[in-house]
């Protein structure tokens, strides 16, 4: 039985990599460094999953060590904290739109009781930023659970993050679905044996999805149900139908 559905965040509640791109090499400006991520970079840069795990990754790629650990790791936070701040600024803006179909699923789990939860690497004041700006004030409270940011050991592609939000939902992941737009992302789900529905973004559509339930170019193309009329309630149905043909199939695989 569906109970809840686990969003992931950027790229899959919005298409939001780009924003973080340029937000990124604005802190490197604005600290007086002469990076710039274009957008190829920062395509392969994604494969690093977490803004900070990010950084210290490219630190790493400039050749010999010209900074202590420390340095570095005082660099990095820096950075991180001037990037959310413009983020924060150009979310609050209304500069982005939820994905299409996402804001229809929201409103129909939560009229059918179904829980919904975010597990996702990017940092709690993004998040907060982005729910806020494009779901209402209110929208914490459309959430169960947020499990973000440094909340875990290990980020994704470990399920850690996955893990944390099922046990703070008190829920047996064969009672959830994910939604995902990432490889990294779908691993993670996987790895804490969820049923996950992949939405590709701009930067992860040629991505490898095995494992994936079903991969859509958005949610709205689940609601193919001539019988609901309402986009949000459609996609809900497909959901469950996915997740129980999905079920099914790994119960008899065990068998």
């Amino acid at each position: 039985m569906l109970n809840a559905i686990i969003f992931d965040v950027d790229g899959t509640l919005a298409d939001t990599e780009n924003v973080h791109r340029v937000c990124f090499n604005r802190a490197f400006v604005t600290s007086g460094l002469s990076w710039h991520w274009d957008k190829s970079q920062y395509g392969e840069l994604l494969k690093v999953t977490g803004g900070k795990e990010r950084i210290a990754h490219y630190i790493g790629t400039l050749g010999p060590a010209a900074l202590t650990a420390a340095q570095r790791d005082e660099l990095v936070a820096t950075l991180h904290r001037v990037k959310t701040r413009f983020y924060e600024r150009i979310i609050q803006q209304g500069a982005m739109r939820l994905r299409p179909g996402v804001a229809a699923l929201i409103a129909a789990a939560r009229a059918d009781g179904i829980r919904l939860a975010v597990a996702t690497t990017t940092s709690p004041p993004n998040v907060v930023a982005l729910l806020k700006a494009t779901l209402g004030p209110d929208a914490l409270a459309m959430f169960d659970v947020i499990a973000a940011g440094d909340s875990v050991a290990r980020k994704k592609p470990a399920p850690d993050i996955y893990v944390s939000a099922l046990e703070q939902l008190s829920l047996p992941a064969s009672d959830c679905v994910a939604i995902e737009d990432s490889h990294n992302g779908l691993r993670a789900a996987v790895a804490a044996d969820l049923v996950t529905i992949v939405t590709p973004s701009t930067y992860t559509a040629g991505e490898d999805f095995s494992g994936a339930a079903r991969v859509v170019d958005s949610l709205e193309n689940l609601s193919t149900c001539g019988d609901v009329p309402e986009i949000g309630a459609g996609i809900l149905k497909a959901i469950r139908g996915i997740h129980f043909r999905s079920r099914v199939s790994i119960l008899h695989g065990a068998s």
